[in-house]
């Protein structure tokens, strides 16, 4: 009788920012507003004594935490959060490009001749060392339109950054949302941990919820690792 192979165990890798009350993601939007819906007090009076609940409300823009963009986020014909396929933000493999803390623009030679065709490609600047900080949003590093343009050509499944922008937000046409999502390649934006994933062998999962005419949310982004 032949043998059962043992599952393989893996590794789990959080790269999605904490979400809480009055934080700031990005200069100009406004803060979460989370609160009681329906507190644990006030659901004595509707339960068994010894029984209560808590239901939370919670208001706040799109662009929030670490947020995935769809193509809808830049173009009105473009896939909404709902229309995403699963294999575009689910269980890609996924490779790291780590950069070095004194570059800002970051162009197509940082990708080399690696292979990047069906794959998530994370890119590690080390910003998120100054997430909740004012300095997090001011010279942040950015992709060239270049370096989307090699992404798009190199047959990217989904691309993300621990970083402010993926953009240079003193850019207004925002090459880089423009190209990736013009080509259906979702965006992960304010990532985290990156130095704590190995630079390939992994999977990559950046899945929101399922929601129509929407382009943004957050995600609980996470790398699972063999170990």
């Amino acid at each position: 009788m032949a043998s059962r192979r043992k599952p393989s165990r893996q590794k789990l890798i959080d790269l999605s920012h904490t979400i809480e009350h009055g934080l700031i993601t990005y200069k100009g939007l406004p803060a979460p507003i989370i609160c009681d819906y329906l507190s644990r007090e006030a659901s004595r009076r509707l339960y068994t004594e010894g029984t209560t609940f808590h239901i939370g409300k919670i208001e706040m823009v799109a662009n929030t935490g670490t947020y995935i963009d769809s193509p809808f986020h830049r173009y009105e014909s473009g896939k909404d959060l709902a229309e995403l396929p699963l294999e575009s933000i689910a269980g890609a493999p996924g490779i790291v490009f780590r950069v070095a803390a004194d570059v800002t623009s970051i162009d197509e030679s940082v990708f080399g001749d690696a292979a990047l065709r069906g794959k998530a490609v994370l890119v590690q600047t080390n910003w998120s060392r100054h997430w909740n900080t004012d300095k997090y949003f001011e010279g942040h590093p950015f992709l060239t339109e270049g370096a989307a343009k090699h992404l798009k050509q190199s047959g990217a499944r989904i691309v993300g950054i621990d970083s402010y922008n993926i953009d240079d937000i003193k850019d207004g046409r925002r090459p880089v949302h423009s190209i990736l999502l013009g080509s259906d390649i979702p965006i992960v934006e304010h990532m985290c941990n990156l130095d704590r994933l190995p630079g390939d062998g992994f999977q990559f999962y950046a899945v929101p919820a399922k929601i129509r005419a929407f382009g943004t949310f957050p995600v609980r982004a996470f790398g699972a690792c063999a170990v």
